[in-house]
């Protein structure tokens, strides 16, 4: 059986998983629902990779807040940061933390998730530096 030319390749596969895992977090996060409950009622079946990072980040939300609330300086806070940036974060520490990817491969797709849903202009930077310093950390 040959390779389908016009099915995704697998880092576009997971680019897309974790597009796909931020809008399910923000659904999540909109209907003040349980992640479990956005995932049961999905009409399509989800790739296992997005109910993965679905599942890990937020069974560990408060640990991944507390990794980021220790990364940010003194005039930022949890509080402050738009609510998609705090869920990319998470999602990028979750990741770090797990090992899922290279790390380079971790912040890159972060970044351009800021660069896309993120609350500013500015949203890919300030998760660049923020997962930049988890980075160092976590080595």
């Amino acid at each position: 059986m040959t390779e389908d030319p016009f099915a995704p390749k697998p880092a576009a596969q997971r680019r897309e998983a974790r597009e796909r895992a931020i809008e399910l977090l923000y659904e999540a996060e909109l209907r003040a629902a349980p992640a479990t409950e956005i995932l049961e009622n999905q009409l399509v079946a989800l790739d296992p990779f997005v109910i993965q990072l679905v599942l890990g980040v937020t069974s560990n939300v408060e640990q991944l807040d507390a990794e980021i609330g220790s990364l940010l300086t003194q005039e930022w806070s949890l509080d402050r940061l738009g609510m998609l940036d705090l869920w990319i974060l998470r999602l990028g520490v979750h990741e770090l933390l797990n090992h899922d990817a290279p790390v380079a491969v971790v912040i890159n797709e972060a970044v351009e998730l800021g660069n896309r849903f993120g609350a500013t202009e500015e949203s890919g930077r300030f998760i660049n530096g923020v997962l930049g310093a988890a980075a160092r950390r976590f080595e």
